[in-house]
């Protein structure tokens, strides 16, 4: 039933920002870019064909676009951040977790170790800037890990710019602001 809520609240959300016009569709770029990064499945990148038509350069209207995105993106993943810090201190639902069919815990646990013992902070920005590669989990996983709320947000703010960056470099026009 709730993923049935949320992927239908997912979609809707999804079609918003595909038609979110003016200024007012930065205020919906922000949100659902805040909630990609706790709660909604989906790809954070349809950001960039958002037809906002804001009367400024194309270039500066992108910018502007991927700016509040990654700022959006960055708070909901502190929101998740925070909800991670206080699931680890939850033994039922870690307990929950661990005892699941499939182990998600461990599994984004073990990949989330990696990067962070390898890359620290910037592993966490390099791994978030792949582009259509659902990032929630490793949000989570990375959280149960750290506790370093200000280089967090910092490193997810980067990592959303970079993979809006890439996304916009490798689709090249097919991206840009009409």
């Amino acid at each position: 039933m709730l993923e049935t809520l949320v992927g239908t609240g997912g979609a809707a959300l999804e079609a918003l920002v595909e038609s979110a016009t003016g200024w007012p569709g930065m205020g919906i770029i922000f949100v659902y870019s805040f909630l990609i990064a706790f709660a909604l499945p989906g790809p954070s990148e349809i950001v960039l064909v958002a037809p906002l038509d804001l009367g400024l350069p194309p270039w500066v209207q992108l910018s502007g676009i991927m700016l509040v995105s990654a700022t959006g993106k960055a708070a909901g993943s502190v929101f998740a951040f925070h909800i991670g810090r206080e699931i680890t201190q939850s033994g039922p639902v870690v307990g929950w977790l661990r005892q699941s069919r499939w182990n998600i815990l461990e599994w984004s646990e073990k990949r989330s170790v990696q990067l962070a013992q390898k890359y620290g902070y910037a592993g966490l920005a390099a791994a978030l800037s792949v582009p259509f590669f659902p990032d929630t989990i490793s949000i989570y996983a990375f959280a149960v890990l750290e506790q370093n709320y200000p280089r967090f947000a910092l490193a997810t703010f980067l990592g959303s710019l970079g993979r809006l960056l890439v996304t916009v470099g490798f689709f090249g026009g097919v991206t840009t602001v009409v």
